[in-house]
């Protein structure tokens, strides 16, 4: 079993100040442009405006790109000057995002050339020069597939369509065990044998519908309709998602400590699971983003990086993903206005301690919530 990296929770020394300030004014100025349709505008909204998703996918998109993106290659500066698949995945749905198609194709010709297995998957880790972890992460491989069908329909490039199909074979080949309750997503073609590794955050709703569409293969909806059993089981009772949990044969499935050690928590890899489920198209899916950000706010403070499962705060460090999946789940919930001020304090925070896995969700997730390019429904409408 593979360990995962620590997020990048840590302060980045490597960042130039301008690039976090201009972060932040791009996110903040794109995300006062909302036009909520279905709550109050804020005040500061009545100003002129430029649309949250053109911001999104734009001048915020373009500082990312051009901060953390080595010829193809997204450099995690906080990280030692790594690379991992998740944040190649990030990149591509960024570049798509942005409509950057130069970008795009120079990120997924180094992922090919640098990351790609003999069985059609993506290597996780690589680092001066090599890769030093071949393991795959089921994560980044379903959002490298999402990212090249959405891509190939809006760049006209069938081959991208065709690879992103092809990927997503491998992972349904590889990455998905057979349990009572349909097929599941597990963490990477390393945790297909009993007891799995499963990773509730990985569970993407609205990639498996870009793949099944883009396929016609039914097992994306079995992948579906299991890995959802699977994130239900942990939620029940009004419980959050562990970052980590173990799935039996049997459909059993528990929380459990993380590859690394890492304490049973709903933190840096869990709170991906609101965004994931607010970006479906499926109402249910919907339904448990609003319920899952009803249990952070249930302590009354803004959010923070860590929680236990019943929602007690554990720390009193905030992290902008958690505040962006706090965004997702308000904006499901129709409580647009909230929503745009979750997004607005994520970037404050991102830009007192940057990190590239903070910007990283500080860009993609308005993206997400406001972009059809990406493969989901978006929730908050801009005057775009």
């Amino acid at each position: 079993m593979r360990g995962r990296d620590d997020r990048g929770r840590g302060p980045s020394r490597h960042l130039v100040p301008w690039v976090a300030v201009s972060l932040l004014s791009v996110l903040v100025a794109g995300v006062l442009a909302v036009v909520v349709t279905r709550g109050d505008v804020p005040e500061s909204a009545e100003q002129p405006r430029t649309p949250l998703a053109a911001r999104a996918t734009t001048i915020d998109a373009r500082a990312f790109l051009d901060t953390y993106v080595d010829a193809g290659r997204v450099v995690r500066t906080d990280q030692g000057g790594d690379t991992v698949s998740e944040g190649q995945a990030y990149g591509m749905l960024i570049a798509l995002g942005a409509d950057d198609r130069e970008a795009f194709e120079e990120l997924w010709r180094w992922t090919r050339e640098n990351l790609g297995r003999d069985d059609g998957l993506i290597s996780w880790r690589w680092q001066d020069g090599s890769v030093v972890d071949p393991s795959s992460a089921a994560d980044a491989d379903l959002d490298i597939a999402r990212a090249l069908v959405q891509a190939g329909d809006a760049f006209g490039r069938p081959s991208y369509v065709e690879a992103g199909v092809e990927l997503g074979r491998a992972i349904l080949d590889h990455e998905t065990v057979s349990t009572p309750a349909g097929l599941v997503l597990v963490a990477g073609q390393w945790a297909t044998d009993a007891p799995y590794s499963f990773n509730p955050s990985y569970v993407s709703p609205a990639a498996t519908d870009v793949l099944a569409r883009a396929s016609g293969d039914p097992r994306w909806t079995q992948v579906e309709r299991g890995s959802r059993a699977a994130v239900d089981s942990l939620t029940r009772d009004g419980q959050l998602p562990p970052d980590w949990a173990q799935l039996d044969e049997d459909g059993t499935v528990r929380a459990v400590n993380g590859p690394g050690g890492q304490p049973v928590q709903y933190s840096y890899d869990a709170a991906r699971t609101v965004l994931r489920h607010a970006e479906s198209c499926d109402p249910v899916d919907r339904r448990l983003a609003t319920d899952l950000a009803e249990v952070v706010a249930r302590s009354g403070r803004p959010a923070v990086a860590t929680y236990d499962l019943a929602g007690s705060p554990q720390t009193d460090v905030s992290s902008p993903l958690v505040t962006v999946a706090q965004a997702s789940g308000l904006a499901a919930a129709g409580q647009d206005a909230r929503a745009v001020e979750e997004i607005r304090r994520a970037g404050d925070q991102q830009q007192q301690s940057p990190t590239y896995y903070g910007d990283a969700w500080t860009v993609l997730g308005p993206m997400l919530l406001t972009d059809p390019a990406l493969g989901g429904c978006p929730l908050l409408e801009d005057s775009r």
